[in-house]
């Protein structure tokens, strides 16, 4: 049977990974894989994270399953992290929101759901989007079209062209969006932006599927959840995915939640059954200690005031490391202009290089970015930052 299977390439970003790991120069930089990075390159485990751990242990008292909805708690302060204090559609009782195995995880069970309900139906994707985006939702029968979003040219949002593809998507169908820190661009809308897209979707009928990975990451954790806040006050229906893995630095212990927003409580009580029916037949019960974490974190004012504090400083970082970039490249050359990097969030950023300029980079500096000149922007250090820096300007 197994003969039959031809050996598929690296995943891009992975290969990347491989290749890094496997350079030998002392000099080399990874600007590739999408995880924060502290000032010695390293992923570290966050105080609040580390603390919580602690209590969990001392805590715990069995190893049995979680509820089929994931820890109950958790499931409580995630709906409270996403929509905030008194929304009224949580206070309508029109909210339900499930544990899910990591953010994939939540992106694949809202897929599966939508299949269920909308067999084959239309989800509009921006371009670009994150690459996994399309596996994750198209392997589950959805059909994906796209919108624009990125201007490669103006390293800016199209979104006069967005808005105008979303007047003449058909009724019924579903857009993904990114809440905030869009991945791989960086260009977020505004709040502006956000209301004008609402009263799209709204006269339209538009379904709204709102992915958040890095709610903390770009203006604060109350205004990075401005766009899906204001969306599932005025509209029936609303898809929420929110991972936790780089807000709390839980990558590998995969926790995140996935929100759904119903017109009235009698089918969101349809809908919850049908979604936990749907996680049964994915992966059974989830996992238990990412969220365990999340849960003991946002009910301890102590460690909440503490993960606050450490989300800020990183957020900080990243801008920081941002400005500094852009500085760099501004004083060493005066031909192209990078000053977009600055005003973008999140991780990540477009520095508009040719393919062949970002080979160069990989192989004469061991500077590692995908073909598209991505970068996660906390892979830089203020250490590497001069020789990043006089690198990119060598291949312009």
């Amino acid at each position: 049977m197994f003969e039959s299977l031809p050996l598929l390439p690296n995943d891009p970003i992975l290969g990347l990974s491989i290749a890094y790991a496997k350079d030998t120069n002392p000099n080399k930089v990874d600007l590739g894989v999408g995880v924060y990075k502290n000032d010695a390159g390293q992923t570290p485990i966050m105080r609040a994270v580390a603390e919580a751990e602690k209590q969990r242990i001392v805590r715990d008292t069995t190893k049995a399953y979680t509820p089929p909805a994931g820890v109950p708690g958790a499931n409580e302060v995630a709906t409270r992290l996403v929509f905030g204090a008194g929304h009224p559609a949580v206070e309508a009782g029109r909210v339900r929101t499930v544990q899910a195995p990591g953010g994939c995880g939540a992106l694949r069970v809202a897929a599966e759901l939508i299949q269920r309900a909308k067999p084959g139906a239309n989800l509009w994707v921006s371009t670009p989007t994150w690459a996994n985006h399309i596996p994750l939702l198209g392997s589950a029968g959805l059909k994906l079209r796209e919108y624009p979003y990125y201007d490669y040219a103006t390293h800016s949002i199209d979104f006069t062209a967005m808005l105008n593809t979303f007047k003449e998507i058909p009724r019924g169908d579903l857009v993904l969006l990114h809440a905030c820190c869009h991945n791989p661009s960086g260009a977020d809308l505004t709040p502006a932006q956000w209301d004008q897209v609402a009263d799209v979707l709204e006269a339209r009928g538009i379904i709204p599927f709102v992915d958040m990975a890095y709610q903390g990451f770009g203006e604060g954790l109350e205004e990075d959840a401005y766009g899906l806040r204001m969306l599932s006050a005025r509209l029936p229906e609303v898809i929420i995915a929110t991972s936790f893995s780089k807000n709390f630095g839980l990558y590998r212990e995969r926790a995140a939640a996935l929100s759904l927003v119903f017109a009235n409580p009698q089918q969101a009580d349809a809908g919850f059954s049908q979604v936990l029916n749907v996680a049964r037949a994915i992966y059974s019960m989830p996992p238990a200690h990412g969220s365990t974490i999340v849960d003991i974190i946002l009910h301890s004012d102590e460690l909440t005031q503490l993960w606050h504090s450490e989300l800020t400083q990183m957020r900080e970082r990243i801008a920081g490391l941002r400005v500094q970039l852009v500085d760099n490249l501004s004083r060493l050359q005066q031909a192209r202009d990078f000053s977009f990097i600055a005003r973008e969030r999140g991780m990540f950023s477009f520095l508009g290089l040719t393919v062949e300029q970002v080979h160069k980079l990989k192989n004469d500096y061991s500077i590692y970015m995908t073909d598209t000149s991505r970068i996660s922007v906390a892979g830089l250090t203020v250490e590497k930052m001069d020789y990043v820096s006089k690198a990119i300007v060598s291949v312009l």
